[in-house]
């Protein structure tokens, strides 16, 4: 994105092939793990993809890129991979999920030797938003089945969706392949069968990992480990002697009672240092909220601002779970889901369609006086008829079927 070079400073390397995402070892006395980076997109790229790639939500991802466009970004443009976090402030025990940054982090080892790994989660809605506090994992089940909530069956029937009392394992079940249950009842750890909802506050309460996240979480989590759920927008941490500050867009009424206790630990790091914090460059992190650690004060001379220093990423052969769309085929029905003047717009609408859980596949193909986005291709009448019905539910679009090419 324009102004990202002037912004932040570029390490003096080649681009990398590899950058770590997941698995942190995290030194004595540090809070800061990672590494921020910048990819260049190319033609067909979408943010949902690339953040998928690199294990981050699409709340990281569009925060930490303010203008770029999500669906139908420009190719060439360069963007941050904010792959760089400042760790919760709680005690580095078990699991521990910060709504705020929509991020999930799994501590392993002691205080002399400690590794982390962390995943991005969706989780629940302003209406039902995820609790807080501290739970533990009560039990683990793979390929569950989904015992449908009847608050969630009702929701569903107002919109005409009638769901069966419970889902069994499949790429319509909603919890994905695994799922660590909660000690608080109702509420779970599990995958999904919507990889582009990661990031976003959009469950009814649990939180949802990338199915391959949810794998590794799965086999590296026993039965009673800890959970911890907090609320922290602003964290604050040091890393070879540099403090750094990032801020996330605080939820729904917590920004006030939030902010008053990160400057509270400003406040007395600046006294116990008796040096004048840059309170303008802590203002101006609080404002942007670009989710990315950002360097506000050294702690003693001689520091460095590594984490602050973006690795250029070579841009991948092949994007981990981007939808792909299968060839055009005469003898299959099609649902006409939208007409677009402006190709732009025909690809957005496409690339939302294409990251519906289940995928829809979808597709822009251009008329004389403009472009349709076609969903397809369906083996009958059956199939299409299904995918407008979701496509109505979850999208309202109104999809028109197509009926197959008659041979002769």
């Amino acid at each position: 994105m324009k102004g990202v070079q002037e912004k932040f400073s570029l390490s003096p390397s080649h681009p990398e092939k590899e950058i770590e995402r997941n698995e942190f070892s995290v030194a004595r006395g540090d809070d800061v793990i990672g590494r921020l980076a910048l990819i260049r997109l190319e033609k067909g790229d979408s943010l949902p993809d690339i953040a998928r790639h690199f294990s981050l939500g699409i709340n990281a991802i569009s925060a930490a890129n303010p203008g770029v466009d999500v669906w139908v970004p420009e190719a060439g443009e360069s963007i941050i991979l904010p792959l760089s976090f400042v760790l919760p402030d709680t005690p580095r025990k078990g699991i521990v999920i910060n709504l705020a940054t929509m991020r999930l982090f799994q501590f392993k080892g002691d205080s002399r030797s400690q590794a982390v790994s962390t995943y991005p989660v969706g989780v629940g809605t302003e209406e039902r938003p995820t609790p807080r506090g501290q739970m533990r994992v009560a039990r683990k089940a793979s390929r569950p089945t989904w015992h449908v909530p009847a608050s969630i069956a009702a929701d569903h029937r107002k919109k005409g969706d009638i769901l069966p009392a419970e889902v069994p394992p499949g790429p319509e079940n909603p919890l994905g392949e695994y799922a660590l249950y909660l000690s608080k009842t109702g509420y779970l750890i599990h995958g999904t069968n919507k990889p582009a909802s990661i990031g976003l506050k959009a469950t009814n309460g649990c939180m949802r990992l990338y199915p391959e996240n949810i794998e590794m979480l799965y086999k590296d989590t026993p039965v009673n480990t800890p959970v911890l759920i907090v609320n922290q927008p602003y964290l604050i941490g040091q890393r070879d002697g540099v403090l750094y500050m990032e801020a996330h867009t605080p939820l729904e009424g917590s920004g006030a009672l939030e902010l008053e206790k990160i400057y509270a630990k400003l406040r007395n790091i600046e006294k116990k240092s008796a040096r004048a914090l840059d309170w303008k460059k802590v203002k101006e992190v609080q404002t942007e909220a670009r989710g990315i650690p950002v360097p506000i004060f050294e702690m003693s001379q001689g520091s460095q601002n590594e984490a602050a220093k973006p690795v250029k990423v070579e841009h991948p052969d092949t994007l981990y779970g981007k939808p792909e769309i299968p060839e055009l085929k005469l003898d299959a029905w099609y649902v006409l889901a939208a007409e677009a003047r402006d190709e732009i717009d025909a690809q957005r609408i496409a690339a939302i369609i294409n990251h519906q859980g289940p995928q829809i596949p979808a597709r822009v193909l251009s008329r004389s006086n403009g472009y349709r986005v076609i969903a397809g291709p369906f083996n009958d009448i059956g199939e299409a008829k299904d995918a407008a019905k979701r496509l109505k539910i979850d999208l309202d679009i109104d999809g028109v079927l197509i009926e197959p090419v008659k041979k002769g």
